[in-house]
């Protein structure tokens, strides 16, 4: 049975607005609706400084869309339109159009501005029965990062680790064809998730919820909420490392991440040419405003080697990432050379350290998570060693 925006509208009627005057549709404050898959998104426009207290609101207009026939899950973010912009009173008036991200329940009354200092990061919920969480970020795509994820967080695997991996690419999840997977992921209680498996790896991914080729039209809001799920709506049992692949860039999803979720670090991939590592300097410049540890830099497509004539090819430059990792005194993790059975692997759903463990390539990601755990190790030293202790004589 097809689920329509009408349907969804009319059974968003039923759930009064705030302070019980009128209902969310009415009073304008339900975003556009997206549906894909039989699964229902939008969000819900409330008064910034209520934003706590409106949480059983967004519950309700999820549970009546739950109970559509036909629906198969929903998404419902909250947001906070910013101070003036005449949400204080809630009165009715057009629909919004959402202009801040919404927050992980429970909900703060606003999202922190994306230069937040450290006292405002105390509050990051961690996420029980892991033990770190470590981003592999870049600041454009088309650098090889959720190729360099995934070889990563196998190389953690086979390192001895207990490994997740959260496909946070909303827009492009590649983890379902590089891992292999297929099908939907089984609820537990009819409410959280059980992560997808494939070589030791429990993965979570949008890619296992919405078809391939289903163009994900998202708002901030919508983006915000749907990481927020997957990564604490899903029984991810007990883990050393959770190992989550960020979309390229610096937007919604990645100060999601930063602001609201005690990262133990960030890896920066970036290939050797100026134009990359110009992004990649966004990308580390973010993170550093928002107190989450340098883990160091990958340089992928470092060198091309021909298969034919073992000569060496620098396509698209090389050192230039070990340089900039020198010139901001962050640690340069490693270089990984263009290589066919990368590509051929990745292509197949069987990356190079899970199906040539013993190889050339697979050696050097094992090598780069070794040193990633050392680092996060050494930033845990460090931070325990910074902290006040009171000593009783």
């Amino acid at each position: 049975m097809s689920v329509t925006k009408e349907t969804v509208i009319a059974s968003l009627r039923t759930v009064n607005g705030p302070d019980f005057t009128g209902n969310i549709v009415d009073l304008g404050l339900v975003s556009e609706i997206f549906i894909a898959d039989h699964k229902v998104f939008f969000s819900i426009t409330v008064p910034a400084a209520r934003a706590q207290e409106m949480e059983p609101l967004r519950a309700a207009a999820e549970r009546v869309v739950r109970a559509i026939p036909g629906v198969a899950g929903a998404v419902v973010a909250l947001t906070a339109e910013k101070k003036g912009g005449g949400m204080e009173s809630a009165q009715p008036r057009p629909a919004p159009r959402p202009s801040a991200p919404a927050q992980p329940r429970p909900a703060p009354a606003a999202r922190p501005a994306p230069h937040a200092p450290p006292s405002e990061a105390r509050g990051k919920r961690g996420v029980p029965g892991i033990d770190a969480i470590i981003a592999v970020a870049s600041g454009k795509g088309g650098v090889g990062k959720s190729t360099t994820a995934v070889n990563i967080a196998l190389g953690l695997k086979a390192n001895g680790l207990r490994v997740g991996l959260l496909d946070a690419d909303i827009y492009g999840p590649s983890m379902p064809r590089l891992l292999n997977i297929h099908g939907r992921p089984e609820t537990v209680d009819g409410k959280t998730l059980k992560p997808m498996e494939n070589f030791g790896l429990k993965v979570m991914s949008m890619g296992f919820l919405v078809d391939e080729e289903t163009p994900m039209i998202w708002r901030g809001p919508m983006v915000m909420s749907a990481l927020t799920q997957m990564l604490r709506e899903v029984q991810w049992g007990e883990l050393d490392v959770l190992v989550v692949d960020m979309p390229p860039g610096t937007g919604d999803a990645q100060l999601t991440m930063a602001q609201q979720v005690p990262l133990a670090g960030a890896i920066i991939v970036s290939t050797p040419q100026d134009l990359a590592l110009i992004d990649a300097r966004k990308g580390l410049n973010m993170f550093k405003k928002v107190d989450v540890p340098l883990l160091g830099i990958v340089e992928n497509m470092s060198y091309f080697v021909a298969p034919d004539t073992g000569k060496r090819y620098d396509i698209f430059g090389h050192g230039g990432a070990r340089k900039e990792a020198e010139r901001l005194g962050v640690t340069f993790l490693g270089e990984v050379p263009l290589v066919m059975g990368i590509r051929e692997t990745s292509d197949a759903g069987a990356p190079v350290v899970a199906s040539e463990p013993d190889g050339t390539e697979a050696r050097i990601y094992r090598d780069i998570a070794t040193r990633v755990w050392d680092r996060v190790n050494a930033e845990r030293g460090a931070a325990e060693a910074a902290t006040p202790k009171i000593v009783f004589e």
